[in-house]
């Protein structure tokens, strides 16, 4: 399969994009040629993007990227605006796609409800986004539930242009994530995310101190009885639990709530204990990446071979509608 699948930069690499959807990505570069792109044109629609941030950014995240299991070497990792065709491409593409199904986006609709400006570029988005699959000829892409509509608005874009110009596109299928979704440890009715706040992610490269402080102070309930029910924060200290730790250690301290006689405290060491367990080689890799200073290397490269397939993937395009 040629799988493609991109990430904003907006600053740290959390529990929730490694379990939700890295990890899976390492596991695809497994017998499939796999296109990993740093969304970094996306990154322009939040409105709190200052430029030196963004360039830190872009490299701060491949160097993340990296450290979890992606390989450059057999796995194409760039930057997005280092190969201009997509966003000729996504002209193109907007040509072709109905204005109704962009107003009926959910995910516009909730993030023009939480600011007072929405730029274009917010509700241009899942064009960019099609183009960004559909430029490398993609026919699969892992994605969350939150982006299935995202992706079915892509495959209908690519029928529409395959309709009116001829085939060209293939119609991109989901591989939904396996890990279970992450909530915020402060706020368990919320996704973890970084755009509530420090308190509401943790971050994959975080001081351990900091880590040990969110664990420690994560919502669960006040009292506990026998055959309770786990409340939302339990659950989700249980759902971080069973990644990073043996089954016999989880299902001991699910007996342990069943009865009755589980200590929230307890329960937070050990899944902090576990956790760093888990993230210490990636960390250690980290730092080895960090002091051989050649990621601006590494993803020019990238960069060049992500062109090499862009180029001909769009010049086919302009062809078919009589640009070229």
């Amino acid at each position: 399969m040629r799988i493609f699948s991109g990430i904003q930069p907006t600053g740290v690499l959390h529990l929730g994009n490694y379990f939700g959807a890295i990890r899976q990505w390492v596991e695809l570069q497994e017998g499939n040629e796999c296109i990993y792109c740093i969304v970094d044109y996306h990154a322009l629609t939040n409105e709190d993007t200052e430029p030196d941030e963004l360039r830190r950014a872009r490299r701060e995240l491949a160097l993340d990227l990296i450290a979890c299991g992606i390989d450059p070497e057999r796995t194409i990792l760039f930057v997005q605006s280092d190969v201009p065709e997509h966003t000729e491409l996504c002209w193109i593409l907007g040509c072709v796609t109905s204005y109704g199904d962009l107003t009926r986006m959910t995910q516009f609709k909730q993030k023009a409800a939480e600011r007072e400006f929405v730029n274009g570029g917010l509700f241009y988005y899942p064009v960019l986004q099609a183009a960004d699959i559909l430029l490398y000829l993609a026919d699969h892409v892992p994605v969350g539930e939150d982006q299935l509509q995202h992706l079915e608005l892509a495959r209908r874009i690519a029928r529409r242009f395959n309709y009116r110009f001829g085939r060209l596109f293939p119609e991109p299928q989901p591989i939904l994530g396996k890990g279970a979704r992450i909530m915020s440890l402060a706020d368990p009715d919320r996704k973890m995310s970084k755009s509530y706040g420090p308190e509401h992610y943790v971050g994959l490269m975080e001081p351990e101190d900091s880590i040990r402080k969110k664990i420690r102070s994560a919502v669960t309930d006040i009292g506990l009885t026998p055959g309770q029910e786990m409340s939302p924060g339990v659950a989700n200290l249980f759902t971080i639990l069973e990644l990073v730790a043996p089954q016999e250690v989880v299902e001991e301290l699910r007996r342990e709530h069943r009865e009755g006689k589980l200590l929230y405290k307890h329960l937070k060491e050990v899944l902090y204990e576990h956790l760093m367990k888990t993230l210490a080689p990636i960390r250690e890799r980290r730092a080895e990446l960090a002091a051989r200073e050649d990621i601006d290397e590494v993803l020019a490269a990238g960069a060049d071979r992500a062109r090499k397939i862009a180029r001909e993937v769009l010049g086919e395009a302009r062809a078919r509608v009589g640009l070229d």
